[in-house]
C-alpha cells in the first residue's frame, strides 16, 4: 500500500481585488456561495511530508465575465512526486449526499512546468483539516491534446491520503479517470452527484455523467466541502451550490 504522509501549511498572499460579502442561502434546502469574496474560505496547502511549505496567492478578480475567487498554487512536483495540493475548505459547509455545483476555470501558470496540466476540482467529505477527503478534479490542458492517452486523463477521481491518482492509475489503469472535452482557461460547469459510496461526475451540463466511481474510498462517511487545485496551477471558482 502506498501511503503518503502529509502536512499542512499556507502562505497567503492577497494581491489586490476587494472581496464582496458573499451570498448564502438555505431555506430551500440549496445552500449557495457567489465566491466573490475569501471570507467562506479556509485555506490549506498540503504537500509531502519533508517537502518545503505549499506557496498560495489568492485573491478575488473579475475573470472573463464575473467576480471569482482566483487562488495560484505555486508548487510544482519535484522528482518522485506529485506535486502539492491547495484546499480552500468552504466553512460552513456539512456535506454527506447530495449535489455538488461549481463554475471552474484553470490553466497551468506562467512558468509552470511543461507536465503541468492545470489541475483544478471539487473535493467532498473533507476531513481532519484537509487530511482526508475524495475529489473529483480535470486536467484542463488534456481534454483537447493531440495525444489520445492524454485526453484520456482528463478527468480524475482521487481520495486522500491513502488512494492518490497514480496509486489508483497503477493498481486499476482507466477505472477511474476518462476523457470529457475541456478548455484550458475556459468556464466550466462541474457537477458531482453523491449517494453513499458511489459518486458521479458531470461536466458542462452533460446528461450523463463522464466519470463514475462506485466504490469511494472512505466510505458513506460526511465532511466539508472544498476547492481542489493541484500543483502549478491558477484557478478560477464562482458559484457554488451544494443541495
Amino acid at each position: 500500500m502506498v501511503t503518503i504522509a502529509r502536512v499542512a501549511a499556507v502562505l497567503l498572499y492577497a494581491t489586490g481585488g476587494t472581496a464582496l460579502a458573499a451570498d448564502q442561502e438555505g431555506g430551500s434546502g440549496v445552500a449557495t456561495w457567489r465566491l466573490d469574496s475569501l471570507d467562506p474560505l479556509e485555506l490549506r496547502g498540503i504537500s509531502e511530508a519533508g517537502t518545503d511549505p505549499v506557496t498560495i496567492r489568492t485573491h478575488v478578480s473579475d475573470y472573463r465575465g464575473r467576480r471569482a475567487v482566483r487562488i495560484v498554487n505555486e508548487e510544482g512536483p519535484s522528482a518522485g512526486t506529485s506535486g502539492a495540493e491547495v484546499l480552500a475548505i468552504v466553512r460552513s459547509s456539512e456535506f454527506r449526499d447530495g449535489t455538488i455545483e461549481l463554475d471552474v476555470a484553470g490553466s497551468p501558470r506562467q512558468g509552470a512546468r511543461p507536465a503541468s496540466r492545470g489541475f483544478i476540482g471539487i473535493a467532498f467529505r473533507v476531513q481532519d483539516g484537509g487530511q482526508r477527503y475524495e475529489a473529483f478534479y480535470l486536467r484542463m490542458t488534456n481534454g483537447r491534446a493531440e495525444d489520445q492517452l492524454r485526453r484520456n486523463h482528463s478527468a480524475q477521481y482521487a481520495s486522500q491520503p491513502d488512494f492518490p491518482w497514480n496509486r489508483l492509475r497503477d493498481e486499476n489503469p482507466g477505472k477511474y479517470e476518462s476523457y470529457v472535452d475541456l478548455a484550458a482557461g475556459a468556464w466550466t460547469r462541474m457537477k458531482v452527484q453523491v449517494a453513499g459510496t458511489t459518486a458521479r461526475l458531470y461536466v458542462n451540463g452533460a446528461r450523463e455523467p463522464c466519470l463514475i466511481v462506485s466504490d469511494l474510498k472512505l466510505g458513506p462517511t460526511h465532511g466539508n466541502v472544498a476547492l481542489w487545485v493541484g500543483s502549478d496551477t491558477v484557478a478560477y471558482f464562482s458559484n457554488l451550490a451544494v443541495h
